[in-house]
């Protein structure tokens, strides 16, 4: 039987430790892509495809398999595979979410995880007949990294005001799960046999399954605004059995008492000024939210151009990551086709030690993750929700009602906040795409943090201008559509790979330098936004006539 929601909120702070621990351990680790890539290549997955394999030594003379670029193409075809269904899953996994609430898909999530270590642990038993589970084995990976990352998002709402911190920690720990395989590589090197390190981390995902029996309850998370959860549990405590009209006197009492506090006048507005939602906002504040509808939000140009934006740095990311060994190597051999043993050598020392460094560096996010909440929660405290409540504002200040005052609010403070958040991304993406043509391995170290910084980035800024220019109603949505788009664009790093191994002959520069060009569109989402912002401080500094003030700036992008 679940737990109850009284039983996770007392056993909140457990949850939210252990989820985080979750996230940097099992939840988007394929991103540590090239630290995995090279433990797959010294256990021999597909080195059958190699001509010189029947020269070289077995497996068990020393795991000196053979390595050639039909065996990086079959692997990093894997690799794209595992890192689609790591977004595209989003859309379906909000639904069911919706639907079933997060304690089953959490479940689904550990259990294919635990799958997928053991049929990697499986597939080196024996390698020229069982590589191809290893396709299985990144997809179910993929797959439960989405399931552990999207239920622990739900978790903050029952921390109140450390909601967004948590909501932060939730984000970075799953951008920083990158480091989990550059880590697993030492081990690795350290003598321990990689067929250990995978049943051992298959059975640790299994406690991911029992914490989630024990103490994840089946209902969803409220949000805040929604449900105090102190009351609930006092509630509770007094044995109000029946759920359904405890609730619902509970949330009746609170909108009531919200209204008489915060509106005084708002009896002049009749008996539908008693019927607000639990969150304490009228009925002219959520009507306009659920009058507008889905296909305006999807059609609109702030959607349309945060999807050219999001696929551009979605394809640049997840690029980087299938292709930088090669890049390495490209460095360290300068394109020489014939290769000494000494050279060889080199290179394996040298991609080996810049994975590691780059799997370390992913720890940044960390770091980078509250950085971008902080920028776009800038001001937003001093800010009014509508022009009808200026005055009300100015006079809590000490102003009277007649001074020249000049509110800021909310939304379009938060619509500023966007502009800040996705230049700075945009301008950190075209500094990575800048120091990925300079040949320098020293340098490369830069590009690692601006990856970093990027990857953390992203993501966080789309999620807060979608909460700000569209209804609550439509964010799952709009936000599973999203990822699913990106991801289905991010499928073109197959063949530019394929392109730079192949005609190219392993030379990155000119991939390269096409991506730094696109990624310069990027720069077209906040100069929209900055006319949007300008069009809406125009509705809401001059509202139309006979359009009440609460209702002059709908939620939805034009």
């Amino acid at each position: 039987m679940a737990p109850s929601l009284a039983h996770a909120y007392r056993w909140r702070w457990w949850m939210a430790g252990t989820a985080v621990l979750e996230n940097l351990f099992f939840s988007a680790v394929l991103l540590g892509w090239g630290s995995l890539l090279l433990m797959l290549k010294q256990e021999g997955v597909y080195a059958s495809l190699c001509p010189e394999n029947s020269t070289n030594a077995t497996q068990d003379e020393g795991r000196q398999w053979p390595s050639c670029d039909q065996q990086d193409e079959m692997l990093n075809l894997g690799f794209m595979v595992g890192s689609f269904l790591l977004s595209a899953t989003t859309l379906p996994l909000g639904v069911l979410m919706d639907r079933f609430g997060p304690r089953p898909l959490r479940m689904v999530g550990s259990a294919c995880f635990a799958a997928s270590c053991t049929l990697m642990a499986v597939t080196i038993q024996d390698t020229e007949a069982l590589s191809p589970l290893i396709f299985l084995a990144l997809s179910l990976n993929g797959f439960a990294g989405i399931c552990l990352t999207f239920t622990s998002l739900t978790l903050p709402n029952m921390f109140g005001n450390l909601r967004s911190t948590f909501m932060a920690l939730m984000i970075g720990s799953y951008a920083s799960s990158a480091i989990t395989f550059p880590g697993i590589k030492l081990i690795y090197e350290a003598g321990v046999p990689f067929m250990v390190i995978m049943f051992t981390w298959s059975g640790l995902a299994c406690l991911i399954f029992l914490n989630c029996v024990l103490n994840w309850p089946s209902e969803h998370f409220p949000a805040p605004e929604e449900v105090d959860y102190t009351k609930k549990i006092k509630l509770a405590e007094l044995a109000l059995t029946h759920k359904v009209t405890g609730d619902r006197f509970y949330r009746h009492v609170t909108a009531v008492g919200q209204r008489l506090s915060q509106e005084p006048r708002s009896l002049d507005r009749g008996t539908n000024a008693f019927l607000a939602p639990a969150d304490g906002r009228g009925a002219s504040q959520s009507q306009p939210e659920k009058a507008v509808p889905f296909r305006q939000s999807l059609c609109s140009p702030v959607f349309l151009w945060s999807l050219l934006t999001m696929s551009l740095t979605q394809l640049r990311v997840i690029f980087y990551m299938a292709a930088m060994n090669k890049m390495l190597e490209f460095l360290v051999t300068r394109g020489q086709q014939q290769q000494t043993h000494e050279l060889q050598q080199k290179v394996a020392e040298t991609v080996g030690f810049y994975s590691s460094v780059f799997g370390a560096m992913q720890l940044l996010c960390l770091a980078t993750c509250p950085l971008i909440g902080y920028i776009m929660d800038w001001r937003i405290k001093d800010c009014v929700d509508a022009p009808a409540r200026a005055a009300a504002h100015s006079k809590a200040r000490g102003r009277s009602a007649t001074e020249p005052a000049r509110p800021r609010y909310c939304k379009m403070q938060k619509v500023s906040n966007a502009i800040s958040a996705f230049t700075l991304t945009n301008l950190l993406l075209v500094g990575f795409g800048v120091t990925c043509l300079i040949d320098s391995l020293p340098l490369q170290l830069v590009t690692f943090v601006l990856h970093t910084m990027v990857r953390g980035f992203f993501h966080s800024a789309c999620g807060s201008l979608y909460a700000a220019v569209f209804p609550s109603s439509h964010f799952g949505t709009l936000t599973g559509l999203q990822s699913l788009v990106s991801a289905v664009f991010a499928l073109l790093q197959q063949p530019l790979f394929m392109a730079m191994v192949g005609p190219l002959r392993g030379e990155p520069f000119w991939v390269n330098l096409g991506l730094l060009v696109c990624s310069l569109l990027g720069f077209l989402l906040p100069a929209y936004l900055f006319c949007y912002r300008a069009r809406l401080q125009r509705e809401l500094v001059e509202p139309s006539p006979g359009i009440p003030t609460a209702l002059c700036a709908p939620k939805v992008a034009a």
